[in-house]
């Protein structure tokens, strides 16, 4: 069986660092600590976190412990992973609203009684002047400006603040406050759980392996799923609101988002990937809100989901349209070739002969990334961000 696990594990990952060595301790029976640090910078949390989070829990279910790590110190600083400027520094009144929205979510799929959970501020707002330096003396500034995201800020002549260089040191210290034996992450974290190997190690720690697993991109079909885009389908969202977005996504993600974030076996996966597009996404969308909010929410949210879109007589192949302002609906209208002008697109709102996912809108509504916009009897359209 745990060879059986590994192979499974081998097969979720992009990369393992030592996997010779994550292998061995598996299949010997090792009990590992497996760490995932979690950065409280924005509410809730989306289905692109369910990649690790059933990961975490295929590691529960053989045995190993769940170490799980509100970064509520380290958000402070922000992480800069794939960030193009500096994170605002937020307050901790808003790290801690942010962090309650985690749970709860969290725990539809980890089992609580087999996780630990940890704000990183337990041991990094102990630390000591004299402490911190001794940290920052365990690795180099050209270890840490190997950074892609510094290396290329620095590159453009962009800002790269002095305190976001204490970011990867922080996530670091994590693994060696909890004695991690294992860190997951999603691939834009490689460096930071690499970064945490190093500082183990100097701190007379046997290094953590590491597994990185994909990212899943948003309902833009482009950029990493992110709550600050608005390209997400979050994990506490409405039943209804979950189906409907993941009836939106792009068709060729059709097959990472199966993979990813449904659960099922492999065998059931090949059969949802074998259907019509449509049916595969309302197979996955089911799936999911069955996932989250039980059997019960996922007839109910299909069922809705058939009353506003299928019975209104929808066409299988709604084309896309790529727009550039979702809050200027008018100007959207005549981007997508709905309207002549924004005179035209005007009119048609408020003769209410526009509806956005089957509803009358009017003048001050805010198109969504993925919304179906219909104008006439006939004429559906998919509207993209550009």
């Amino acid at each position: 069986m745990t060879q059986s696990f590994f192979q499974d594990l081998r097969e979720r990952a992009v990369e393992i660092h030592v996997e010779d060595h994550l292998r061995s301790r598996i299949e010997r029976g090792d009990k590992l600590r497996v760490k995932l640090g979690l950065d409280p910078t924005a509410p809730d949390i989306h289905i692109g976190h369910l990649v690790v989070l059933d990961v975490l829990r295929a590691f529960q279910d053989h045995g190993h412990t769940v170490v799980l790590i509100v970064g509520d110190f380290s958000a402070m600083i922000g992480d800069p992973s794939g960030r193009s400027e500096t994170r605002p520094i937020l307050t901790r009144e808003q790290i801690d609203a942010n962090a309650k929205t985690y749970f709860d979510p969290i725990f539809l799929v980890l089992d609580r009684d087999r996780t630990e959970v940890h704000g990183n501020s337990e041991w990094l707002a102990k630390l000591s002047a004299a402490d911190v330096l001794r940290l920052l003396g365990k690795a180099t500034l050209q270890q840490v400006l190997q950074r892609e995201d510094f290396a290329q800020r620095l590159k453009e002549g962009a800002a790269v603040g002095a305190h976001e260089i204490l970011y990867p040191f922080n996530q670091a210290y994590d693994s060696v406050a909890v004695r991690a034996d294992v860190e997951i992450g999603g691939t834009d974290q490689l460096f930071n759980l690499l970064f945490g190997r190093d500082i183990q190690e100097a701190y007379g720690q046997e290094p953590q392996d590491i597994a990185v697993f994909p990212l899943l991109e948003g309902l833009d079909g482009t950029q990493k799923m992110s709550k600050s885009l608005g390209n997400y389908i979050g994990v506490s969202e409405a039943p209804e609101q979950i189906y409907g977005k993941t009836m939106s996504i792009p068709d060729r993600l059709l097959e990472k988002y199966v993979r990813l974030t449904s659960g099922m076996p492999r065998a059931e996966m090949d059969e949802v990937l074998a259907l019509k597009p449509r049916d595969a996404k309302a197979a996955l969308a089911h799936r999911l809100v069955h996932r989250l909010h039980g059997e019960e929410a996922a007839a109910r949210a299909e069922k809705d989901f058939e009353t506003k879109f299928r019975r209104r007589e929808m066409p299988e192949d709604v084309p896309e349209r790529f727009v550039m302002d979702l809050e200027d609906v008018p100007g959207s209208l005549v981007e997508a070739g709905l309207a002549r002008s924004r005179g035209d697109a005007r009119r048609l709102i408020e003769q209410g002969g526009v509806r956005v996912n089957s509803e009358k809108i009017g003048l001050d509504w805010k198109l969504r990334d993925g919304d179906v916009v219909q104008v006439g009897k006939r004429n559906f359209v998919r509207i993209r961000k550009r």
